[in-house]
């Protein structure tokens, strides 16, 4: 035995070099082989194999039925009996399946299948993890139940004037949710669902159809023939106990568990989310008639880096959360599930004589193109929430109101982060940060990779590099500056290292299959044990690290990034932690593997919280993430490529996380891998300054790439990018608090704010800031014009010399070496800095330029978002939330704080004596004349547009400050 362990550990430590060779090395590109298809899942293999059946059967119906008579609503909950009609022994009721359908207090309905007295319990925890707190149901009130009808149909009104129906089919069983009595999701509408009931290896199949032919002839007993079974019904069995993938055995104690249904988004053509994925925003069919991918989407989290482009395969982080628009329906769904989930997308065929052709030739309507979807999990139960707006805002705030909104940054977070593996000493630290007061490049953050540490343990420094940390961040934090250092999840395995030795002592390491020894495997220390952060005692002890005393060298300057945490493990399968790992409470990794990221993230977060006694927000990078990621802080794309494909896809990804409810989300600036061309470097930070998260990050191979080290033009162009940053942190600030309160994304897609012009709802090459800023990325060499689309039939202004574009329309535009098209949107006010100092700190107290964006109708609004940036006062009413709108030639300014919070601090009161210097208003016919504000007449200058001939007024000190009321008179 002693020679086989030893032989076993040689192996394992080969492997380990080799995994550590080719994650340190520069390869060309993502190892596709390292990583599963569908075909090598079992439960993928299986499920899809059941819908080609159905495909193939012209007849096909869901063997799924509910029993009428069980049904029962009462409290907003309909329950009743769910059976399958092709399992050869039916189960009774109390061991069958159980449906419930929950009416949510916020229009919201919950839709969930599960065994009854199952051998063992499926597990069930994801809810009490992601969703924020117990919802409330509809009250009676809120909800109508019509009678069933004479097919068994259950109909049941809800929602905005009862606009909103679902009705239940009992057989076969079918859930349609409809708006304005127009179908518009559907689930189980093809007859996709299929639930692998557990049980024991020896008990056969369980679930699927009874493949035996009976017959009888008179005068004759019944006779049971076995049938040959189709390629189609073999696949149904493949894979269900032990799985092999590469030279790892995924034990798969309790047997094949998984599930899957279809969702139909009936009527919409472009359906949205499920990150992360390196594809379109749009997202294109896997199955059907001219599919773009074979593979359908993956969700589970796996450290790929170099990923390819337009591919559906798996990335760091997944959320379950897909919207459909159309011009006329706005729906979507959260497929509540942290196991390996797969997705098929297919979309039907459009009928090109459908409209207006199909009128004149007389034939019959065409009904409009759907997206039919196919979801498939590993395990757990299905639980899925259905949204149906009706706007997508309400959906937003709808789907945040479960999973919870964006934290409130500290202001510095939304600034300019600068990165790379690794500043390899702190003299290196200081001649970065001289550097960028030497050039004039403002910036907040300079991060440290694993090398600052000693020997890869976390919460140590290596003293020869960084004698003096504290030190180090107070000259930082002299200048308003702060740090960030990485600690990731994995734990060196060394008794000498008071982490490790903790850790063991209070047994909060993730426990092998057998569930009493600890899980070891290699990743940047070498030999290496994961926090089992289902383990509350873990969280806790976790979260003590951060205090001052026991993290050494910390400082209230010095935050946190949580990288490899999906987790990586170099030596596991698909680089990753086995399966049948256990967790805390005998639970097996395969049914939390999505959440665990979260669950680290969390316990950092709280960790940098509870170190303050003056309640100071934290700030936590997180790489991998999953729905409800948002409340603990920001997230970005991985491990990217120095390359314009990556460019140019980081948009559509960005904006797909965004829109699955992680709004601070960010791509690292100039591509982790590889050595980014000058004219690629300076165009992807005109692209970064318009991420929610902005950071330039390098890997140890790269050469250095500080703003300024390419040298003219291009240390100017970038400069200027960077400074464009934080002349508008005044709007992010206050989108983030918008994000805060309802859920909204950041960075929209053009859809999200012209929802009714389909010529954008496949459009992700540019977007929206807001709903004010139009951004269109430069993603190719050598390109000095640009086409941008112009939504809607107002004006535009480019936001460096005003220029005018006029919408709807697609429009070439200038894009020369020193800027990209960004423009802002007639009828909107954006709050900007212009005096730009080396941190964003430096300039909290600096006076405030409002740009005002004048519609047709001589009319604008905007907001603008304040409070100290930096602890949890707000949450108390220590704010200052100011409305700006210009009606009638006056513009005034209002707060929107509700009346009923208490009077902000005195700090905050200070901050409210800041002084509006600037007021620029574009987009006027003829010059402003006159301005008065308070009786008095306050100076302006106009000049006229370089092109579009409109008028260009800049009101001078009108003497107002940002807090208070006023009214401001153009003549």
């Amino acid at each position: 035995m002693a020679h086989v362990k030893s032989k076993s550990k040689k192996t394992t430590l080969l492997r380990s070099v080799l995994a550590l060779g080719l994650v340190l090395g520069c390869v060309s590109a993502v190892k596709r082989e390292d990583f599963k298809t569908c075909s090598q899942s079992g439960f993928c293999t299986r499920n899809r194999a059941y819908a080609d059946m159905a495909k193939e059967d012209p007849k096909w119906a869901s063997p799924f039925q509910l029993n009428p008579s069980s049904l029962r609503l009462k409290g907003g909950i309909l329950t009743g009996d769910l059976f399958n009609t092709q399992e050869s022994q039916q189960p009774s009721a109390s061991t069958g399946l159980g449906f419930e359908l929950h009416l949510l207090d916020n229009d919201v309905v919950r839709v969930r299948i599960n065994e009854r007295n199952p051998i063992h319990p499926r597990y069930d925890g994801v809810q009490d993890t992601v969703l924020i707190k117990p919802y409330g149901f509809a009250t009676e009130a809120n909800y109508e139940r019509l009678q069933k009808d004479d097919n068994g149909i259950l109909t049941i009104q809800y929602g905005p004037n009862n606009r909103n129906m679902v009705r239940i089919s009992s057989a076969p069983f079918k859930i349609e949710f409809l708006v304005d009595g127009v179908p518009t999701v559907l689930l189980n509408n093809d007859g996709l669902l299929r639930f692998e009931r557990l049980r024991n290896k020896d008990d056969g199949v369980v679930g699927d159809e009874k493949l035996v032919d009976q017959a009888s002839e008179e005068g004759e007993g019944e006779i049971e023939t076995q049938v040959e079974k189709s390629p189609l019904e073999l696949k149904l069995e493949e894979n269900s106990w032990e799985e092999r993938f590469k030279e790892f055995t995924d034990s798969k104690p309790r047997g094949p568990e998984s599930f899957g249904m279809d969702i139909t988004f009936s009527g919409i053509n472009h359906v949205y989310g499920i990150p992360e994925h390196a594809t379109s925003l749009s997202l294109k069919a896997t199955r059907g008639a001219g599919a773009s991918y074979s593979e359908p989407y993956r969700l589970y989290n796996l450290d790929v880096f170099e990923y390819e482009v337009d591919n559906p395969m798996a990335l760091y982080g997944s959320i379950p959360f897909m919207l459909g628009h159309s011009k006329n329906n706005t729906a979507a769904v959260f497929w509540m599930n942290a196991a390996e989930t797969w997705i098929d997308v297919e979309k039907s065929e459009t009928d090109i004589t459908s409209g207006l052709l199909s009128w004149i030739k007389g034939k019959k309507p065409v009904q409009a193109p759907s997206t039919k979807t196919h979801w498939i999990s590993e395990s757990g139960v299905l639980d899925v929430f259905v949204f149906l707006g009706p706007t997508q805002r309400d959906i937003f705030r709808q789907y945040s109101s479960l999973v919870g909104t964006t934290a409130m940054p500290q202001a510095f977070s939304i600034a300019y982060h600068q990165c790379r593996w690794n500043y390899n000493t702190q003299q290196d630290v200081a001649e970065v940060d001289a550097g960028f007061d030497e050039h004039d490049i403002p910036y907040d953050v300079l991060w440290l990779d694993i090398e600052h540490t000693n020997g890869k343990r976390y919460f140590t420094w290596d003293e020869a590099k960084f004698p003096n940390p504290a030190d180090m961040q107070q000259s930082l934090a002299n200048k308003g500056r702060k740090m960030v250092t990485i600690i990731d999840p994995h734990i060196k395995m060394d008794s000498g290292y008071h982490v490790s030795q903790q850790g063991a002592d209070l047994d909060v390491y993730i426990k092998n299959k057998d569930g009493t020894s600890n899980f070891d495997g290699w990743c940047w220390p070498g030999s290496s044990q994961w926090i089992d952060f289902y383990n509350p005692k873990a969280r806790d002890w976790w979260a003590s690290l951060f205090k001052y005393e026991t993290y050494v060298g910390s400082t209230k300057s010095l935050f946190t990034w949580n990288d490899m945490n999906e987790p990586s493990v170099f030596t596991g399968p698909e680089i990753t932690i086995p399966k049948d790992v256990i967790h805390y409470g005998n639970v097996e990794h395969r049914n939390v593997h999505n959440l665990y990221g979260t669950m680290f993230h969390s316990a950092t977060a709280q960790g940098l919280t509870e170190r303050n006694e003056t309640n100071q927000r934290p700030f936590v990078l997180s790489r991998a993430f999953f729905a409800g990621t948002q409340r603990y802080g920001a997230i970005w794309t991985g491990d990217n490529v120095a390359s314009w494909e990556h460019l140019e896809i980081a948009s559509p990804m960005l904006l797909t996380i965004g829109l699955s409810g992680v709004a601070f989300s960010g791509a690292d600036v100039g591509g982790f891998f590889g050595n980014p061309e000058p004219e690629l470097l300076t165009r992807w930070y005109q692209a970064g300054i318009y991420y929610p998260f902005f950071r330039a990050h390098a890997h140890l191979d790269s050469k250095r790439r500080e703003p300024w080290l390419f040298g003219e033009p291009y240390t100017s162009q970038i400069r200027e990018a960077i400074r464009t940053r934080y002349a508008y942190l005044p709007l992010w600030y206050t989108l983030f608090h918008e994000a805060n309160i309802d859920g909204m994304p950041i960075i929209r897609p053009m859809f999200t704010v012209f929802p009714e012009d389909e010529s954008v709802f496949g459009l992700d090459d540019q977007y929206m800031v807001g709903d004010a800023l139009l951004v269109k990325p430069v993603v190719k060499p050598g390109v000095t014009q640009s086409t941008v689309y112009f939504a809607g039939t107002e004006k535009w202004f480019d936001i460096k010399d005003f220029s005018i574009q006029q919408g709807p329309g697609a429009k070439e535009v200038a894009s020369p070496a020193d800027k990209i098209p960004v423009y802002q949107r007639a009828g909107t006010i954006v709050p900007k800095r212009e005096r730009i100092r080396r941190s964003s700190k430096a300039m909290e107290n600096d006076p405030f330029t409002l740009v005002v964006a004048m519609d047709s109708k001589g009319e604008a609004s905007g907001r603008l978002y304040l409070d100290d940036g930096e602890t949890f006062n707000y949450e108390h009413g220590d704010y200052i939330l100011r409305e700006f709108k210009v009606a009638k030639g006056t513009l005034s300014s209002r707060s929107l704080k509700p009346t009923t919070e208490p009077e902000v601090s005195d700090f905050m009161q200070y901050k409210a004596g800041i002084r509006i210097e600037r007021i620029v208003v574009v987009g006027l016919a003829a010059p402003l004349k006159q301005v008065r504000v308070a009786g008095h007449e306050v100076e302006v200058e106009c000049a006229q547009a370089a092109q579009g001939g409109h008028y260009v007024c800049t009101v001078k000190e009108p003497r107002v400050t940002i807090g208070q009321d006023f009214d401001l008179s153009f003549v």
